[in-house]
């Protein structure tokens, strides 16, 4: 596929079924900001800054941890990026695709990038939790986060590729999604312009796969290190940990700032919770605290009370050895989260002084 200029809207590109070229993207923009709702707003702010003669544009990231980033990043880039979406699903022009993403963020940029240069038919909804998809509408290509992905369940059908990113699939939520082909999960994040690879959702997850162009190594410390020289020249660095299969294939462990040194063996709280979320009906994340014994022990922080988990459902936990076993629990009242889901684990961990 050749490389669209990031200036170009595609002829065929419909905004919720209706043809746009600039200057009526510019009129919708103008529209979004003075009338709209505030995501609209959001979308409108976005579509003007992309209609601008600059050749860069300004993107935040979620800020899963500390506080989230602003960073300036190339709209040909962008575009470069999308191709590459667009060419791993072999999405014709004209295909349908929703956005039911916040556009203040890069995965809700990404759509509106994707349709409005490679001429497919967007329509948008509310960014809800619980988004109101047209009834009896298919379409091709859709993004979502976990929760959104949950209430779609009943009418999944209606969706031939589905992306799901931002957090974590629950257990629950894979079991029932592997009966779905077409859902794919995705890693990547701000600064890789949206995913950078894929994996169909399957029971265990299976490694991801990188899109064109784009080799991935791990560092001495075992983190994931990407080239992906449309987006940038230079070695993308990640706190991810990683068990790479060859340059195109890896496996993700969980965040290196996650990781607990427990008598000598590192844990990794992110494998450790996939074995417990069968078996904790509570929101929860695995973290860790100072051990005499060990260095460091993993805890278990669920978002509830006593009474509605105990702490003696802790000896109830199986599937792990000593080391995993978690050896206290503590309760949250309420979990921050990203707009995307991700618990904000290092907040709560500050705040019970772990």
């Amino acid at each position: 596929m050749n490389i669209p200029d990031f200036r170009k809207v595609h002829n065929r590109f419909k905004l919720d079924g209706v043809s746009c070229n600039r200057e009526d993207l510019k009129d919708v923009g103008y529209s979004y900001i003075k009338e709209g709702e505030a995501f609209e707003q959001s979308i409108g702010i976005f579509l003007l800054d992309w209609l601008d003669e600059r050749e860069v544009i300004t993107v935040t990231s979620s800020g899963t941890t500390g506080g989230p980033k602003v960073l300036e990043v190339s709209k040909q880039a962008m575009v470069n990026s999308a191709v590459r979406t667009v060419e791993f699903f072999n999405l014709p022009i004209g295909a349908k695709a929703l956005l039911c993403l916040p556009v203040d963020f890069i995965a809700g940029k990404m759509m509106l990038v994707r349709a409005l240069v490679l001429g497919l038919e967007l329509d948008i909804i509310p960014p809800r939790l619980n988004p109101e998809v047209p009834a009896d509408t298919r379409y091709d290509f859709v993004a979502m986060i976990p929760q959104q992905a949950a209430h779609c369940l009943p009418f999944i059908h209606r969706f031939k590729t589905l992306l799901i990113g931002g957090a974590a699939i629950p257990q629950k939520l894979r079991h029932v999604l592997v009966k779905h082909p077409g859902c794919y999960e995705t890693y990547g994040m701000t600064e890789t312009l949206t995913h950078i690879a894929l994996a169909p959702v399957s029971d265990p997850p299976a490694p991801f796969k990188t899109l064109e162009g784009i080799r991935v190594s791990q560092s001495e410390e075992g983190c994931l290190n990407i080239s992906a020289p449309h987006i940038t020249d230079e070695l993308i660095k990640t706190n991810d940990l990683v068990n790479c299969l060859d340059e195109q294939t890896f496996y993700f462990l969980g965040r290196k700032d996650h990781v607990i040194n427990s008598g000598g063996r590192k844990l990794f709280p992110e494998q450790i919770e996939r074995i417990l979320a069968e078996q904790i009906h509570l929101p929860f994340f695995l973290t860790k605290q100072k051990d005499t014994t060990f260095g460091e022990a993993p805890v278990l922080i669920i978002e509830g009370t006593e009474k509605e988990w105990p702490p003696q459902s802790l000896d109830n936990l199986h599937g792990l050895d000593k080391y995993e076993h978690p050896k206290a629990v503590f309760y949250f009242t309420q979990f921050d989260r990203t707009s995307s889901g991700k618990i904000k684990r290092d907040e709560i961990r500050r705040a019970l002084n772990l």
